[in-house]
């Protein structure tokens, strides 16, 4: 069955339904449809993830990351997703939280090439930047930033920091966020992901929202 045609809608909808994540319209389902049937084209070739088999991509990525962007807090308008990679989890994001302006930020070029053909395809309002996080711009800040499975987390931490006015939104792992060092933040009590035994969802809110760090 070739997920690109549509012929997954039914699986993500069962997978996202054990998952706990529940009231999305149809369009989004159909959306991640044609967002897997991408991905397993583009990852033969370009090594986005190393998930091949589709029921696992939808039950250990999309499942994760839509399951953290209906977590999300609500007064979130904008969202950089630091080092992007495959997407995840920033398109996710922007299919199932339409309101947030989500800025896809990867360096390698044929990565965000990748994102440049989602976003057009899967029809979200969602900008790519095809360059290094460190290298944008400092007067625009987003309310959120997101990482994930980002090389050198610790190290990134700090970088986000100087962009995000509202959130740090982590999707790691338990012993990880416990070692990660942001005094600017207050963080939220974490929330374990689905189809994940250690991997949970940690936010960090800056006690004065509307300044990034110096």
């Amino acid at each position: 069955m070739n997920p690109a045609s549509g012929g997954m809608i039914e699986e993500i909808q069962e997978a996202f339904a054990a998952g706990g994540i529940d009231g999305l319209p149809a369009s989004c389902y159909e959306q991640f449809s044609l967002y897997l049937g991408l991905l397993l084209r583009w990852n033969a070739r370009l090594n986005l993830t190393a998930i091949r088999d589709p029921e696992q991509i939808i039950r250990r990525h999309f499942v994760e990351c839509a399951f953290a962007a209906q977590h999300l807090p609500g007064d979130i308008d904008s969202l950089l997703d630091y080092g992007s990679g495959a997407g995840l989890p920033g398109v996710a994001i922007a299919i199932c939280r339409p309101e947030i302006r989500v800025t896809l930020a990867e360096a390698q070029g044929k990565k965000a090439a990748f994102l440049r053909e989602v976003v057009r395809t899967v029809g979200t309002k969602t900008e790519v930047y095809d360059g290094r996080v460190e290298t944008m711009p400092q007067g625009r800040p987003f309310h959120a930033v997101s990482m994930r499975a980002v090389e050198k987390m610790e190290s990134a931490i700090p970088i986000a920091l100087r962009l995000v006015e509202r959130y740090l939104v982590l999707l790691t792992t338990e012993r990880s966020a416990a070692g990660f060092e942001a005094p600017e933040l207050q963080w939220l009590d974490p929330v374990h992901l689905p189809n994940a035994e250690h991997t949970i969802l940690a936010i960090g809110h800056r006690a004065k929202a509307g300044k990034t760090a110096e």
